[in-house]
């Protein structure tokens, strides 16, 4: 290598003097590291700026500043110190320039962009050659000697052939000086001959020529016989002995052969002598980056919507109005993670740092690109993740389960929450706060129990049941009580009440319960309940219809009616446009 220290490639730019390089002289397969040609220059006002004048060859300039626009997009974190990217090429040469803010680390950034887009490239080195008939794998000194050794088989071959032309010209040369000593008889004869035939056979007979040399004389011109040509004849006869001798030398030494080698390649050398363009120097080819040492934690808010989409937000800026009421919304921070629980009954990991941060009014994330979610699977529960407490599972069959919160720590970006039955989807997940639990039915049938009565259970464990369910009927909401509050049912034709929860008495798990929603048997009022809240406070919520339109109302709207009533009309309903849904207002 301190003769040929690396290759040269027409952009220049610099090479990794790295132990794949040797690897690559010795073996003839390794890797060669190219890294763009920079410096930092700094501007008045403080900011630095990392100028690139030479690019890794094959690298187009337009697509290299665009991924490197991408990546520090992508990865804010480190290139938060990136403030600008441009490019200032002109006629005098190439110049894209990265300029960084004032407090930005000049050289940790630019190691960052070595390690991330194409100012640093890896090309690969497979040197095979044909060699003693066969294809082969050889080191640069093989691959050399094998080159030296096709070269010597080259001149050899050629010197040959040089020395059997020049033989040939001497012998006829020497022919043509017989001619100019015996030049009168040589013209005499020719022009006595018949034929060219006659003359040809006539010079062999008196002179002692051979039928190459006849047939030259006999091509001669006149103008050849002047005095001057035939000393230009008896120059070049002399020449060429001279040349018949160097060639006969060279073919009878080896040491005159590599001589004659070495000259050749110097000739090349000098007609291709331009000055190196890549420099080899020595530097650290793989750039460790430590990303965890450089988080900054920041805190955000986290909405989720239906449709798996969820939106990050920065806390300073999560103050905007929101375009549709959202599933939930967390306070909390970029090195927490969630746990997703979802309606078939799986617990997904989802890292808040994960989710891009958006403003407010800008599309959400979509979180099935992140996390394996199955097709047309809900998410009905969030949570930051803690191993602290319990967390409480309802299921549309009437099932409870309380399991350890701590069950719920995984590496796994999704495991089972809960084993469901046939048919079966988890409802709710909370975690438990209060003493009692309080489950209403479509049907209008409510139970309520004290959690205690749950035993605690492993994480893929089902639960046990907690109401007797009639045929068709299920859990449509669960809420943890207190000894105050009231119970708001609606219904699907718009009819609603509130309750005072002191009409709900505690009573065994797993029995029918007791009525909390009076049903005519004409249906006027409603046939099944679409929602139910527990309100401790005043709130608002939507109603939603199934042709879509929407009417908000709040819970003073509604009249207190003992838990055996038939409620009173909310929201008219006209024919089929019944209601599905209510959601409550948050934020």
């Amino acid at each position: 290598m301190k003769h040929i220290k690396c290759p040269d490639f027409p952009t220049g730019g610099y090479l990794l003097n790295s132990e794949e390089l040797i690897e690559a002289y010795a073996t003839g397969r390794g890797r060669l590291i190219m890294r763009a040609k920079t410096h930092f220059e700094t501007l008045k006002n403080g900011k630095t700026l990392i100028v690139i004048t030479e690019l890794p060859y094959q690298v187009n300039k337009a697509a290299m500043l665009e991924k490197i626009l991408l990546i520090t997009q992508e990865k804010k974190l480190l290139f938060s110190g990136v403030a600008d990217i441009r490019d200032e090429s002109d006629r005098s040469g190439m110049r894209a320039v990265i300029e960084l803010k004032k407090d930005a680390e000049a050289e940790q950034i630019l190691n960052y962009l070595f390690k991330y887009s194409d100012l640093q490239c890896t090309f690969g080195v497979n040197i095979v050659a044909i060699a003693d008939g066969r294809p082969q794998q050889m080191g640069l000194k093989a691959l050399i000697s094998h080159y030296i050794s096709h070269q010597r088989d080259v001149v050899t071959r050629r010197t040959k052939y040089e020395l059997e032309n020049a033989q040939k010209r001497e012998h006829i040369l020497l022919g043509l000086m017989i001619a100019k000593r015996n030049l009168d008889e040589v013209i005499a004869l020719i022009r006595k001959s018949k034929t060219p035939k006659a003359a040809r056979e006539g010079l062999i007979e008196k002179f002692g020529l051979s039928e190459l040399q006849a047939q030259a004389i006999l091509d001669l011109r006149l103008a050849r016989l002047t005095n001057l040509e035939m000393l230009a004849i008896e120059k070049e006869y002399n020449e060429v002995l001279a040349l018949i001798v160097r060639l006969k030398a060279i073919l009878a030494s080896e040491k005159k052969l590599m001589a004659l080698i070495r000259s050749e390649l110097l000739e090349i050398k000098q007609k291709h002598n331009v000055p190196r363009r890549t420099t080899l120097i020595n530097a650290e080819s793989e750039i460790q980056v430590d990303e965890t040492a450089l988080k900054v934690v920041e805190d955000v808010v986290v909405t989720f919507f239906e449709g798996l989409r969820a939106r990050r937000v920065a806390l300073r800026n999560a103050n905007g109005s929101l375009e549709e009421q959202p599933l939930f919304s967390i306070e909390t921070s970029t090195d927490k993670s969630f746990r997703l629980f979802t309606d078939r009954g799986a617990c997904l990991t989802l890292p808040v740092e994960s989710l891009n941060e958006t403003k407010p009014a800008a599309r959400p994330n979509n979180l099935a690109a992140l996390l394996p979610f199955e097709e047309g699977e809900r998410i009905v529960a969030a949570f930051i993740e803690d191993d602290e407490g319990e967390y409480i599972f309802i299921t549309s069959s009437g099932y409870v389960k309380r399991s350890l919160a701590s069950e719920y720590a995984s590496r796994n970006k999704r495991v089972a929450a809960i084993n469901l039955k046939e048919g079966a989807l988890v409802l709710s997940v909370a975690k438990c706060v209060e003493d009692s639990l309080l489950l209403i039915t479509k049907d209008g049938m409510s139970i309520r129990f004290l959690l205690e009565s749950v035993p605690v259970m492993g994480r893929i464990a089902s639960g046990v049941k907690c109401i007797k369910l009639e045929a068709g009927d299920n859990v449509l909401a669960a809420m943890q009580v207190k000894d105050e509050g009231e119970i708001l049912c609606i219904s699907d034709r718009g009819y609603a009440k509130r309750s005072l929860l002191f009409d709900y008495e505690l009573q065994g798990r797993n029995g029918k319960g007791v009525k909390t929603f009076d049903f005519k048997k004409n249906g006027s009022n409603g046939t099944r309940l679409v929602k139910a809240f527990y309100v401790r406070e005043p709130f608002e919520f939507v109603l939603s219809r199934r042709h879509g339109e929407k009417q908000s109302f709040s819970t003073e709207q509604v009249r207190i009616e003992p838990r055996l009533s038939k409620g009173a009309v909310l929201a008219l309903v006209m024919l089929d446009d019944d209601i599905v849904d209510a959601v409550k207002v948050t934020g």
